[in-house]
């Protein structure tokens, strides 16, 4: 099949089609795909699926979902259970149309996630299944894992069951959406109930000594053509919508260690002398940090609206790194734990759009019906987490070479202009080099100067905007 151009608006400048095509290239980032791969996901969705007992399309599931998502991962019904909740989780059922060792299997591993980019989204699997046939979509009866989740009176786990079943999404949220109906009193009684989790699930989270590090996303915007950059806050319903998640992530990483089969996503816990260089850090920015306060009462403290409280959350980033995948069959792995969650952890609510996940939803739904995990997941677990790896990085490596680019574009006609910002991070090889944070446009890039101090807020120059590239360089 003939590679596709490019689609960006037609105003958008020649060079930054040429930047765009450039990092795919050098990503690897394509949505075509072979045409055995294809033709493998159409007969697989054409395919008469038996139903799956139970049948639960009674059930008036919803999703949450950012605008014009269609590839739609996961559902929710909540409920009372006595004093306590009853989560009903739904998650896409993509082994109903994906062969062990067949040609989408295949391409899925080669590919390991979906990448996306403001124009255009880059599927893990052809549309035909990501965006139809497996896709939770309003309206549609389709095949699905459905986790079971008993909690008690404080949001405690206090049972788990999993199995596979038909069901029927009644509605497709936006976070705005579910947010307005939230505070205006009008959700559903489901919907509702999602704060009240949501918010004691967090409560359980600070109490373990879990923290998530709520930066402002800087997000690509695409408005009638016009390519801008914005930071956006996170709204309350999306961290209680992310608890459901974690929440299942949580039970699934317990499930598979009892078990002794499966695959984890962990991150290291920081060492002490990592710490001790944060507290630096936070003394330098005369932001306080009392000796008897943890790290992560610290990180809650913190004011993200205010510069120096910015500055000090993408210091904090440096803390946690080398977030990777183990896979394991037949012992317990030391290390296990999700260091920044504080608790084991695993993916497993996003297999539309994540290799591991479909692997992950295999183990746990063998584990809890008594059986062995099947023979395909097991030989794929030990490739597994370097395939991820990769896949993560390639992603991570594509998404900031978006941002960069856009960038570029925001900024190429007022090169030599002076722009106010805040000084969010200073190379430790190198005082004189550090990076900007500026509000308007939301543009975070390289920074030249000299003794720079990460929390100052500073006048630079605009040297540099190379749409090719996506080269930005701010010179104070």
């Amino acid at each position: 099949m003939p590679a596709r151009p490019i689609i960006v608006p037609e105003d958008v400048p020649v060079e930054l089609v040429e930047g765009f095509e450039k990092l795919m290239t050098e990503v690897g980032v394509t949505d075509d795909f072979p045409d055995e791969v294809e033709q493998a996901a159409e007969q697989a969705c054409s395919a008469s699926l038996p139903l799956s007992p139970p049948d639960l399309t009674a059930i008036e599931f919803f999703a949450i979902d950012p605008p014009g998502a269609k590839d739609i991962d996961q559902i929710m019904h909540l409920s009372r259970d006595g004093d306590g909740y009853l989560v009903r989780y739904g998650i896409a059922c993509v082994s109903a149309f994906v062969e062990p060792g067949g040609p989408v299997d295949v391409e899925s591993h080669r590919r390991g996630q979906t990448y996306y980019a403001p124009h255009r989204r880059f599927p893990l699997y052809p549309p035909v299944l990501s965006e139809s046939a497996a896709s939770l979509l309003a309206g549609q009866t389709r095949p699905a894992f459905v986790w079971h989740i008993r909690l008690d009176a404080a949001g405690e786990v206090v049972d788990v069951d999993l199995g596979r079943a038909m069901v029927r999404s009644r509605e497709q949220l936006t976070y705005d959406d579910a947010q307005a109906r939230i505070d205006d009193g009008s959700a559903s009684e489901s919907l509702m109930l999602l704060r009240e989790i949501g918010e004691k699930r967090l409560k359980i989270e600070t109490e373990r000594g879990g923290v998530s590090l709520n930066l402002p996303a800087q997000e690509v915007e695409v408005v009638d053509g016009q390519w801008t950059l914005i930071f956006r806050a996170a709204l309350p319903v999306e961290d209680w919508n992310a608890q459901i998640s974690l929440l299942t992530g949580i039970c699934a990483a317990k499930l598979m260690l009892r078990a002794k089969v499966g695959i984890v996503r962990t991150l290291p816990a920081a060492d002490e002398r990592a710490l001790r260089r944060l507290r630096r850090v936070a003394r330098a920015m005369g932001v306080p940090w009392p000796d008897d306060m943890g790290y992560p009462d610290f990180v809650r403290s913190l004011d993200p609206e205010t510069p120096k409280g910015v500055a000090m959350m993408y210091a904090c980033t440096s803390l946690f790194r080398g977030a990777g995948y183990l896979s394991f069959d037949g012992t317990v792995p030391k290390d296990n734990e999700h260091a920044a969650l504080a608790t084991p952890y695993a993916h497993t609510t996003a297999p539309l759009r994540r290799l591991v996940d479909r692997y992950v939803l295999e183990c746990c739904a063998a584990i809890v019906a008594g059986e062995e995990v099947p023979g395909w997941v097991r030989e794929a677990l030990p490739e597994l987490p370097e395939q991820m790896t990769e896949a993560d990085r390639r992603a991570k490596r594509f998404e900031r070479g978006i941002v960069d680019l856009v960038e570029a574009l925001v900024l190429h006609d007022r090169i030599g202009q002076s722009f106010r910002g805040t000084i969010v991070d200073v190379d430790d090889q190198d005082g004189d080099r550090g990076s900007l944070l500026l509000e308007d446009p939301a543009v975070e890039a390289r920074l030249v100067g000299k003794r720079l101090e990460a929390g100052e807020e500073v006048d630079a120059t605009l040297e540099s905007a190379d749409m090719v590239t996506g080269k930005v360089e701010f010179r104070s």
